[in-house]
C-alpha cells in the first residue's frame, strides 16, 4: 500500500499479512520462519496493552494463525504479543510526531471464531483506540439494503440463482422485499444435489415464502459435461460455465436487467485472482464470483458480499426466512462435485449422496446436528478391503468431515462422540452399497479447506 498510509495520523491495525506488511514498510525484517503456523496457537502478551485491554491477566490467550513467514525484527516497535514461533506476534510502532498515534500489528486473526475473545480486540482497536461510534446494526443493514435495491433495480426485473442454501435464500428475499414480482428465481437442478433437497426448496420458496421460482432440470447436461474431468479446478469451472449459461438463456425468456448473486465475503477471498491487481492466491474458484460474461448484459446486485455465513444468518433472522433454512448447513456452490474426489459418476455420487443423508440423519438423532457447522460424507477413487458375510469384498471407502466453525473462514473438525461414529459407521457400510471403510477427517482450516475439492 502506498506509505502515505502512515501520514494519515489516524490509528492503523495490521492483521496477519498486514503486520507483516507494516514491519516491512517501517524497516523491519521479515522473513520465512523455520516452522509455520497453522490453526491454533497460544500467544503470550500484555495485559496492560490497550489492545488487549479486558483480557485474562495471566497474558496467555489461544489464537488462530495461518502464516509460514515471521517478523524477525522491528526496531522502533513495542512488542506486545509472541508465541513459540513468532518472537513479535503483536506489536505497536508510533507513526506521529505526537508520539500517541499508533499503527499495531498482530500476526494471528481476531475476526474468526477461533480466536478466543478475538472480538474484544477488535473492539478495543475500534471503539478505545479509534474512538468509533457504534451505529451499524443487523436491522439497519436491511432497510438500507431494500432501499438500495430499489434504487439500483427500480421497476427492472431481476433474476436471482437460487440453490436452498442461507446465502441465496436471504439474497432472494432481500431483493424480493424490495422490488416484488420483479424478481424470478432460478432453480437449477445440476444432478448434484442432496438427498430431497429439489423438493424441499420448492415447496420452501413457492408455497410458504411465495416466490416466483423457475425450475430448470439440468441434470444429465452437468453429468455429461464432467465425464472424464479429474481435476476440481476443472470441474468447478465446468459447472460455473454451465450455470452462466442456463441463466442466459433463462434470463433471455424473462427480459431480466439484473443478476441478483448470494456472493459473501469468503466467497470472494477464497477466488482473489492473481494478475487482477491482487497477490492473493486463488484457493478455489466459486462460480458466482467474477464468472459473468458480460456478452449477458446483465447487471450484477450483490446485497450480502460483504457479509460473513453469521451475518447472514442474523440477516435471514432479521428477514423471518425460516429457521429450517437459517439453521441448514451449508452446501458449497459446486454441491455433491466438490466432494467427488476425482471424476463426477453416478457410482460416487450415490454413494456420496445416500452416506451424507445417514450422517445428518444420525447427528440429529444424537443432537449435534445443530452444534456443528456442516457435516458431510467424502467419496473418491480409494478403494479398500472389506469382508460382507463369509466372503472378500472391494469397496470405496468414504470420509466423513464434521466442522465447527462460525463464518467459515476458520473451522475445526468436531469431536464426535465414539458412539455417534461408530453408528455413522455402521449404517453407511449396511446401508450403502459398495463401501467397506469409513474413516473420519481430522484436518483443520487451515491448513486444509472445509471441503475437498
Amino acid at each position: 500500500c502506498s506509505p502515505e498510509i502512515f501520514e494519515l495520523n489516524i490509528p492503523i491495525l495490521g492483521i496477519c499479512y498486514g503486520a507483516q506488511l507494516i514491519a516491512y514498510m517501517r524497516g523491519g525484517v521479515v522473513e520465512e520462519g523455520r516452522k509455520g503456523e497453522f490453526g491454533r496457537t497460544e500467544l503470550f502478551f500484555k495485559p496492560d496493552s490497550e489492545l488487549f485491554e479486558g483480557l485474562n491477566t495471566d497474558g496467555r490467550l489461544n489464537v488462530w494463525m495461518s502464516h509460514g513467514d515471521v517478523i524477525r525484527s522491528l526496531n522502533g516497535a513495542e512488542i506486545i504479543g509472541y508465541t513459540k514461533n513468532s518472537p513479535i506476534a503483536a506489536f505497536r510502532i508510533t507513526i506521529s510526531n505526537s508520539h500517541t498515534i499508533y499503527a499495531y500489528g498482530i500476526q494471528f486473526h481476531p475476526e474468526v471464531h477461533h480466536t478466543d475473545n478475538g472480538d474484544k480486540i477488535l473492539w478495543n482497536f475500534l471503539y478505545r483506540i479509534c474512538g468509533c461510534e457504534r451505529n451499524w446494526t443487523m436491522e439497519s443493514f436491511v432497510r438500507d439494503k431494500i432501499e438500495e435495491i430499489k434504487r439500483e433495480a427500480g421497476g427492472s426485473k431481476v433474476v436471482c440463482g437460487l440453490s436452498g442454501g442461507i446465502d441465496s435464500s436471504t439474497t432472494a428475499v432481500l431483493v424480493s422485499r424490495a422490488i416484488g414480482d420483479n424478481l424470478t428465481c432460478i432453480f437449477i437442478d445440476n444432478g448434484l444435489l442432496r438427498a430431497g433437497e429439489a423438493e424441499e426448496v420448492l415447496n420452501t420458496f413457492r408455497d410458504r415464502l411465495k416466490l416466483k421460482v423457475v425450475f430448470v432440470d439440468a441434470r444429465e447436461r452437468f453429468l455429461n459435461a464432467l465425464r472424464g474431468i479429474n481435476d476440481a479446478e476443472a470441474k468447478r469451472k465446468v459447472i460455473g460455465r454451465l450455470f452462466i449459461e442456463i441463466f442466459e438463456e433463462e434470463a433471455k425468456k424473462i427480459g431480466a436487467d439484473f443478476l441478483a448473486q448470494g456472493t459473501i465475503y469468503p466467497d470472494r477471498i477464497e477466488s482473489a485472482r492473481a494478475g487482477s491487481g491482487s497477490k492473493a492466491s486463488r484457493i478455489k474458484s466459486h462460480h458466482n464470483v467474477g464468472a459473468l460474461p458480460a456478452k449477458m448484459g446483465l447487471k450484477l446486485i450483490e446485497p450480502i458480499k460483504e457479509l460473513y455465513k453469521d451475518e447472514v444468518r442474523e440477516v435471514a433472522k432479521e428477514l423471518g426466512i425460516p429457521q429450517s433454512i437459517i439453521n441448514r448447513h451449508p452446501f458449497p456452490g459446486p454441491g455433491l462435485a466438490a466432494r467427488v474426489i476425482g471424476e463426477v459418476t453416478e457410482e460416487k455420487l450415490r454413494i456420496c449422496r445416500e452416506a451424507s443423508r445417514i450422517v445428518e440423519e444420525e447427528l440429529k438423532r444424537s443432537g449435534w446436528y445443530d452444534r456443528v457447522w456442516q457435516a458431510f460424507a467424502i467419496v473418491g477413487d480409494d478403494l479398500a478391503t472389506g469382508v460382507l458375510g463369509d466372503a472378500r469384498s472391494l469397496g470405496r471407502i468414504v470420509t466423513i468431515r464434521v466442522v465447527e466453525s462460525v463464518e467459515a473462514m476458520t473451522a475445526d473438525f468436531v469431536k464426535l462422540p465414539y458412539e455417534v461414529l461408530e453408528d455413522i459407521s455402521r449404517r453407511i457400510t449396511n446401508e450403502v452399497r459398495g463401501v467397506t471403510w469409513v474413516t473420519y477427517a481430522i484436518s483443520s482450516k487451515p491448513p486444509s479447506t472445509i471441503e475437498p475439492c
